[in-house]
């Protein structure tokens, strides 16, 4: 009861998938971790790798071949409840395939003003995207999309795309936790499309031809309405199915 990560909601974690036994992007999410790590001045304990090693040990002794793994970093025990102590570290796995509870055509977003602390940091605080759900359901919605004055970032769990009529693909590149299958995408998508990452307004979505989130449960998922205006055609858009197709021939081969 004295970890901070319990008195006070200090903490980092990271989370990535295992598909038919092989790790996904491990390198880019244990960089991430120790990022987190150092930005909230918590020592891992561990180099990056003897944490493959408890990984790999892990995975072998559960053998869940497709699965979702989580290591979580907390601030420790700490005697006064608000000073720093030595982190304690979980890791942890569970079956996962990724996708299925997403709706397959798409999804609804509603834009709520507020920016993350730390956000270029994934801290286990996530209040607000909790605090918001019973007002996603009353509005229809099935996430939100964080703004500032206008100013799109991301959303809690997933970073946010949208492809211009000219087929230019942007995403915000300031105040958002920059995530792993965002990466990804990014690279593909520079493979083909103009791609950027810019500041994103609210009425730059209005215009736009198509929206996507992306994540590592999500993979690339179409955005179909934010504020209830309809996206384009209101129908997942060709650049986003081909990105996705392309991700999951990574992911997969």
């Amino acid at each position: 009861m004295n970890d901070l990560a319990i008195q006070r909601a200090y903490g980092i974690f990271d989370f990535f998938r295992t598909v038919n036994g092989k790790f996904i992007f491990a390198d880019d999410h244990l960089d991430r971790f120790f990022y987190s790590a150092s930005q909230m001045r918590l020592e891992v304990g561990k180099t990056k790798d003897e944490l493959k090693e408890l990984l790999a040990e892990l995975a072998a002794k559960n053998n869940i071949p497709d699965s979702g793994i989580r290591i979580t970093l907390t601030g420790g025990y700490s005697e006064d409840g608000y000073s720093l102590a030595k982190p304690n570290m979980v890791i942890t796995q569970k079956p996962l395939i990724a996708g299925k509870e997403n709706n397959a055509d798409g999804i609804r977003l509603i834009s709520y003003e507020h920016r993350r602390q730390l956000p270029d940091v994934k801290t286990i605080d996530y209040i607000m995207a909790i605090w918001l759900r019973p007002w996603l359901l009353q509005n229809i919605a099935d996430d939100v999309l964080y703004h500032q004055a206008g100013k799109v970032s991301e959303i809690p769990r997933s970073n946010f795309f949208i492809v211009a009529h000219d087929n230019k693909v942007a995403t915000a590149g300031n105040n958002i936790l920059k995530g792993i299958i965002r990466k990804q995408v990014l690279k593909i998508s520079g493979s083909r499309f103009d791609t950027e990452e810019k500041d994103i307004y609210l009425d730059d979505i209005r215009d736009a031809k198509e929206a996507f989130i992306t994540s590592t449960t999500k993979q690339v998922l179409p955005v179909l309405q934010v504020d209830g205006q309809q996206i384009g055609t209101g129908k997942p858009g060709e650049i986003t199915m081909w990105l996705r197709e392309q991700l999951t021939q990574l992911v997969y081969d």
